[in-house]
């Protein structure tokens, strides 16, 4: 239990941590305090939006729709990895949710099953909306699941609290899914390793990155890794798999090979420089004969 964060110190927390946060509009003061407390604190909650578009949902959650007014959470999670903030008060992202899931939550202890929706989670959790369309197919990418680990380490490290402080809405409220999907490179989102991830990261100093030996400079001394993130897989990707085109008119397998991706040219290239060898002597019998022939002209003449 906490008092909570004042938006600067919200913003500080997340930047410590390495997170790319970008401040949206009046986040500072966007909140839904006039309608009940905020605070203490005892947790974060993640959750998916049920939208695509980075900016379209950004929106949606920092104005709300019909049924629910915003700001619908404190931070939106684009799929670029960037963390959105839209409010630092009251939030209506968490709803009634169960009484021992909050208990269990402030002693950090073993989660109990979610079956009651007797306590008002808004005033007690701080809620992060990760877009993802929420169908079972829509992928979390990487860089984004990265973010929201950052993120839920952030404050759970300027509350001084645990990973056990961290849960799924599906874990507060009965009948909520979220967050639900496939994560790229780990299978479907699961709290539990999600909370394991993010007490990989309070083992080390705010500005630590996995795979990373530079642990001991302050934060300000650090550059930003802009590979964070990132799977080895990932990058094989970006660099031989996309931004296929259309391949050459000339191209020797144009029938089976309509589009062409950087592979595609790097084997064109090797083809061409293993046959260069036929070529030249091929144009060296030819150059000899051509020499013969004119040989043979000034004997006739």
């Amino acid at each position: 239990m906490a008092t909570p964060l004042s938006a600067a110190a919200f913003l500080a927390a997340l930047k410590a941590e390495g997170c790319k946060a970008v401040e949206y509009r009046s986040w500072r003061s966007h909140n839904r305090n006039h309608v009940g407390s905020w605070g203490p604190v005892n947790g974060v909650m993640i959750h998916h939006t049920v939208s695509s578009g980075e900016d379209n949902s950004v929106a949606l959650c920092y104005n709300g729709h019909a049924n629910l007014p915003g700001p619908l959470c404190h931070t939106v999670g684009g799929k670029s990895g960037k963390l959105y903030m839209v409010s630092a008060g009251r939030a209506n992202h968490a709803g009634s949710g169960d009484d021992d899931v909050l208990r269990a939550v402030t002693n950090e202890t073993a989660l109990p099953a979610d079956n009651e929706a007797n306590t008002d989670g808004n005033s007690r959790f701080y809620g992060l909306e990760i877009v993802n369309l929420g169908n079972g197919k829509d992928q979390y990418p990487a860089v984004q699941y990265d973010a929201a680990v950052r993120w839920a380490a952030a404050l759970c490290r300027a509350h001084g609290w645990g990973a056990g402080s961290v849960i799924g809405h599906k874990e507060w409220q009965p009948g909520k899914i979220d967050p639900y999907g496939p994560v790229e490179g780990r299978g479907s989102f699961d709290m539990t390793a999600f909370r394991r991830d993010v007490a990989e990261r309070l083992k080390h100093p705010a500005s630590w990155s996995a795979g990373s030996s530079n642990t001991t400079k302050p934060p300000a001394q650090q550059e930003e890794d802009p590979m964070a993130g990132f799977s080895k897989k990932d990058i094989y990707n970006a660099v031989w798999e996309t931004d296929a085109v259309a391949a050459p008119a000339d191209a020797p397998d144009i029938k089976t090979n309509k589009t062409w991706q950087p592979q595609s040219y790097l084997r064109s290239i090797y083809n061409s420089v293993v046959g260069l060898p036929k070529v030249l002597d091929a144009l060296r019998k030819d150059v000899a004969a051509l020499r013969a022939d004119v040989a043979n002209l000034k004997k006739e003449s």
